[in-house]
């Protein structure tokens, strides 16, 4: 029964609600989120600890003139639902359905999408200064969590806007959570603040008074700052953001209507930047999730198919890394893990609790990760960075300054590499082929199976091995693994013929050699022979292999990943510049384009990357040349 939610299109619509009103919507808003997630699939525990916080935004606030810039955008399923996406929630992050994260083609109440932490403070200040400079007076809000607050990028954003005092509110979501529970020394901090309500009583008291008080009444307004200043250095941890610039408030009850709405009139009314500091539950209001947040971040949902049987069931590839990493760990006492605020979705829950001493967990601080680990390998560690492909973007600049140009040898481990299936845009993994191939001195690698990943991650952590080392895989299970754990060092740049072929060559990366395979069959019966190559190494090429395919007529590359500057540009420009190939050459990978939210065999199909489409294409080639 809703009998609420059914009438809400639009924000306006809850204006005139009751508080006994809004309390019912609340439970609504769960039960409707909770019934959908657990059907559908998407971010769960994030949505159901930020229902009256979004109620009283859009209570207080008049969006969408008024800006919000959420975090993430985990926590921002209340908001769709309330900002007229009610009827196609059961449709996010599924093909042609709306994103899991707030997205501006998607709907006006979007001002700033979002895939990565910690934007949301830097873009709201944007969004404040264009308000100022164009003559503007509406509100700008960003809703950041404490998880987010790990990264660097939320702490320049708040120098900024502390500096230029300009009118903002950051809003700091405390639930001591991002997707793994939060660490380092802020996760303390903000545990701290909780902890000491002195300084907020004081303040308060003093701000009603002075409210109170004529204009020209001083004394007590200059004996209260004096005061503030005193106490808050000796009890206020909210005293770092007081001397980034902004005028801390909190923490309150982020589960309270009635205090979020009234602090929330009470901020519209003071000018420059401030902060609010809301504690809450992830998970709220299902048991389940508020004992395990971790867990409940993200659900899958029911399959739209029958699961295979647990016979059938092949391990992930970032379960075969974890216990492949283990295994060479405990014979290696140099090797340690280093993850950025991801150790369950990189599969290092397992390493960390086998190996805590070698384990580092660093919060969402993908550039720190890096120059960590390259600091630990100049030291003479054998450092692994495990990290999501599209996250790895954040550090690219590490990547080069600490770590290439000094050659020292990190293992980056990326994990969602290629299509990543219903996350989407923000999430693909289509451009470290390109951009780690750009740099010098970098080994780039992609295995077709787990036994791959196994040599690949073993040669990875060869002592004789110099400068940095990639192995990229995708979300997905592995398609072959021995029960018999045998390492075998692979030479690095070297390919594998895993069909021969006499008219078509396909150079396949990673998991679409079995693509590959497929389509070859497909062109076999159609009268034409493919030879299919592992190409496990991206970079080197295998010049050696390359340079005996010239009886070839068509080469043809296939890879996850954006054809622009990607291994089909590098292939081709070995095979024409340097080998003066003669033949015709065909490069299938992701055009120059984000791939939208879908499954994974849906995105392959879109794209032209399943069996099917490569074997179309290729004969459309053959036909075009007889």
């Amino acid at each position: 029964m809703t009998k609420f939610l059914d009438g809400i299109d639009k924000p306006e619509d809850i204006r005139g609600f009751s508080l006994a009103e809004l309390t019912k919507l609340a439970q609504e808003l769960r039960d409707y989120v909770i019934k959908v997630v657990t059907q559908s699939g998407g971010h769960l525990a994030s949505s159901l600890g930020v229902v009256e916080l979004t109620l009283a935004l859009h209570r207080v606030f008049d969006m969408p003139r008024d800006v919000v810039t959420w975090d993430v955008g985990h926590q921002t399923y209340i908001h769709k639902i309330l900002t007229g996406r009610r009827r196609q929630l059961p449709t996010i992050r599924q093909a042609e359905g709306i994103s899991g994260f707030q997205s501006r083609t998607e709907s006006e109440y979007d001002n700033f999408g979002a895939g990565h932490a910690s934007t949301s403070i830097s873009a709201a200040l944007g969004f404040a200064r264009a308000r100022d400079m164009l003559g503007g007076d509406n509100h700008v809000i960003a809703v950041v969590g404490d998880g987010a607050m790990t990264g660097g990028l939320a702490f320049e954003g708040l120098n900024n806007a502390g500096r230029v005092n300009t009118d903002i509110l950051v809003i700091l979501n405390d639930n001591e959570m991002s997707i793994s529970r939060n660490v380092g020394a802020l996760s303390t901090y903000f545990t701290e603040v909780s902890s000491n309500p002195l300084f907020n009583r004081f303040r308060n008291q003093i701000w009603d008074i002075a409210g109170k008080l004529p204009v020209g009444a001083r004394t007590v307004r200059d004996i209260g700052h004096k005061l503030e200043e005193s106490l808050k250095t000796l009890i206020q941890p909210g005293v770092m953001f007081d001397e980034l610039g902004f005028k801390y408030y909190g923490p309150v009850n982020g589960h309270s209507l009635t205090d979020l709405e009234s602090i929330l009139k009470r901020l519209k009314q003071i000018q420059g930047p401030k902060l609010l500091h809301i504690k809450t539950v992830k998970g709220r209001g299902l048991k389940q999730a508020e004992s395990d947040p971790v867990s409940y971040h993200g659900v899958s949902g029911k399959p739209r198919q029958p699961a295979p049987s647990s016979g059938d069931k092949m391990p992930s590839y970032n379960t075969v890394f974890t216990h492949t990493l283990i295994d060479l760990a405990k014979h290696d006492p140099r090797i340690v893990a280093i993850t950025a605020a991801m150790a369950e979705g990189t599969g290092l829950v397992e390493f960390a609790q086998e190996l805590p001493e070698r384990f580092f967990d660093v919060g969402i601080a993908e550039g720190h990760a890096v120059t960590f680990a390259a600091g630990l390998a100049a030291a003479g560690m054998k450092p692994v960075v495990a990290i999501y492909s599209t996250f790895l973007q954040r550090a690219y600049d590490h990547i080069i300054h600490d770590v290439d140009l000094q050659q020292l040898p990190v293992v980056f481990a990326l994990d969602r590499a290629g299509l990543v299936g219903q996350d989407g845009v923000t999430h693909q993994g289509s451009f470290d082929l390109a951009y780690l191939s750009s740099v010098p001195g970098m080994t780039v690698a992609a295995p077709r199976d787990g036994n791959e990943l196994r040599n690949l991650l073993f040669t990875a952590l060869n002592e004789e091995l110099q400068g940095p080392f990639a192995i990229r895989y995708p979300k997905d299970s592995v398609l072959r693994l021995s029960e018999e754990i045998r390492y075998q060092p692979l030479e690095i740049g070297s390919w594998e013929e895993v069909l021969p072929g006499e008219e078509v060559i396909l150079l396949a990366v990673g998991p679409l050699v079995e693509e590959a395979v497929h389509a070859a069959g497909l062109l076999r019966d159609q009268g034409v022979t493919a030879a299919v190559i592992n190409c496990r190494f991206v970079k080197p090429l295998d010049r050696r292999m390359l340079a005996g395919i010239k009886r070839h007529a068509l080469v043809v590359t296939l890879e996850e990943g954006n054809i622009l500057n990607g291994f089909g540009t590098m292939v081709c420009d070995c095979l024409y510049r340097e080998l003066k190939f003669q033949g015709s050459s065909l490069k299938l990978g992701i055009d120059d384009e984000h791939v939208k939210h879908a499954t994974r065999s849906e995105q392959q199909n879109s794209t032209g990357l399943d069996a099917a489409g490569i074997a179309a294409v290729v004969m459309q080639k053959q036909r075009e040349a007889v």
